[in-house]
């Protein structure tokens, strides 16, 4: 990962260095791609929603 230059942004820097490799064939497109698609899926594991915060109260009632 870069580190951020001058005030630039650290996540747009890394995103351009993302674009800048160019795959040699198809299986290392995919390659790229999934790492892409699994950053994405991380960084939308590590975000709370607003909804999640009651839930635990709920599976947790007594009948």
């Amino acid at each position: 990962m870069s580190k951020a230059k001058g005030g630039l942004d650290k996540n747009l820097s890394n995103v351009v260095e993302d674009l800048n490799v160019t795959a040699v064939n198809a299986h290392q497109a995919q390659q790229l791609q999934q790492d892409s698609n699994d950053r994405r899926h991380q960084d939308a594991l590590n975000h709370d929603e607003p909804n999640d915060r009651g839930s635990a109260s709920l599976t947790n009632k007594e009948a």
